[in-house]
């Protein structure tokens, strides 16, 4: 009787691998990201995959639908109940506090790139498991602040040619003046209700604000004749808000006003914005989203200090530059050198040749597994290098080795222990 073939494992649902071929794409976007947050003054930080679930029923509010419906957690043998980080604005602020980085000169600019964890429904660009990148600027509550994210987020993604893109803009006041609005909202909502999805009857309880960021078509068209919180702000908050959009103008960074952009977060106070599609983007998601939370770091238990901040999924940035066919370069130094081995002898000897190219600086490849000078020839072409070094057991035993031209078959053979010397010499010899 044959044996049953094992049961394929599968990923986990809603996770996915990150392939070679995709991995120009991370690299790309990482040297751009430190290069650009790096001049602004931004230094990196990572925080554990786990945190207290404390944390983020504080920050994100536990009626979010990121506490109510996506968070992983998990309860440890000691009884502890943690959570697989679902954002990284919390966590950052928590290493603030916990680390006393509230000492450093002002304001601590930090950046993240990390895994977060949401239990929702796996999309094109979405997923359970997905990067982010962070911006958080601590301890400045300028308008010039929240112009600056903007900004940055505007050039980050230019500078990774996804341009078409248009800054959507909101403020949404702060405790002083959004009681008004939201007593305004539920007053309007009241006698509309059984137009919203249930999920929006339940959140004119919990948190009426939610109401505006559902993307369901029966309540985007109930919210279209909603009070606006620009006509509650008090004058701190709309003069906050006039600063940072002549900044903005004055950046020349296209903005939209946005009065129903709210955020699903309960820590935002005042700015809030995403940088969503134009019709010349080519694509359908939202790329960057923030804005302020000055009240953040009171509610987890540091003195009143504001901040502002942004994130970004990389999954989402890639699928865009594929869309639009941005051009991504291959990660590492272009080869020069292919080396044929023909037989047992050369390839126990490659290892210490190899060797000598790494440490001379010239970039070699080789295919190991196959014997055929044929097949391998091809792939030396296909990576467009300069030379072949053919290597076969005669010349392993005579300490030679042939060096073949690629783009004329010229052939040539040379001593073993001159032939990194030579390639030197010859790739010097075509750049001058």
């Amino acid at each position: 009787m044959s044996k049953l073939k094992a049961k394929q494992i599968q990923s986990v649902r809603g996770m996915h691998d990150i392939l070679p071929e995709e991995q120009k794409y991370w690299h790309y976007i990482q040297k751009k990201i430190e290069s650009l947050l790096e001049y602004y003054g931004f230094e990196r930080i990572s925080t554990p995959v786990l945190e207290s679930v404390e944390l983020f029923n504080r920050s994100a509010g536990e009626t979010s639908d990121i506490i109510s419906k996506e968070i992983y957690t998990l309860k440890t043998k000691g009884g502890d109940m943690l959570a697989l980080r679902p954002e990284g604005t919390a966590p950052a602020v928590r290493a603030y506090l916990e680390n006393g980085m509230n000492v450093r000169p002002h304001p601590v600019k930090l950046y993240y790139i990390d895994p977060m964890f949401r239990h929702n429904e796996p999309q094109a660009g979405r997923y359970r498991q997905f990067y982010q990148l962070g911006l958080e600027t601590i301890g400045d509550g300028s308008e010039a602040v929240d112009a600056e994210m903007i900004f940055i987020a505007y050039k980050l993604l230019d500078s990774l040619g996804l341009d078409g893109y248009d800054v959507h803009i909101n403020s949404i006041g702060d405790q002083n003046c959004r009681p008004a609005y939201i007593k305004a909202l539920k007053d309007y909502f009241r006698t509309r209700g059984k137009k919203l999805c249930v999920n929006c009857r339940n959140r004119l309880k919990d948190n009426v604000l939610r109401v505006l960021d559902c993307k369901e078509e029966g309540c985007k068209e109930a919210i279209k004749e909603a009070p606006q919180m620009m006509d509650f702000l008090d004058d701190a908050c709309r003069l906050h808000f006039k600063h940072v959009l002549e900044f903005l103008d004055e950046a020349k960074v296209p903005y939209i006003l946005d009065p129903y952009l709210v955020r699903g977060l309960d820590y935002y106070t005042r700015t809030v914005f995403e940088l969503m599609p134009n019709e010349n983007a080519g694509a359908q998601s939202t790329l960057i989203a923030g804005g302020r939370y000055d009240r953040l770091i009171e509610q987890l238990g540091g003195v009143k200090t504001p901040a502002a901040g942004w994130a970004m999924g990389i999954e989402r940035i890639i699928l865009a530059m594929k869309e639009k066919n941005v051009h991504v370069p291959e990660i590492g130094p272009k080869p020069k050198v292919f080396l044929v081995q023909l037989g047992e002898a050369p390839k126990r000897k490659a290892l210490p040749l190899f060797e000598s190219f790494r440490k001379a600086g010239i970039e070699a490849k080789s295919s190991l597994g196959r014997d055929s000078i044929k097949s391998q020839l091809r792939i030396a072409h296909r990576l467009g290098v300069r030379f072949a070094l053919i290597f076969g057991q005669k010349e392993a035993l005579e300490g030679t080795i042939i060096l073949r031209e690629m783009d004329t078959g010229v052939q040539e053979t040379i001593l073993l222990e001159k032939i990194v010397d030579e390639v030197k010499k010859r790739l010097k010899e075509k750049q001058e």
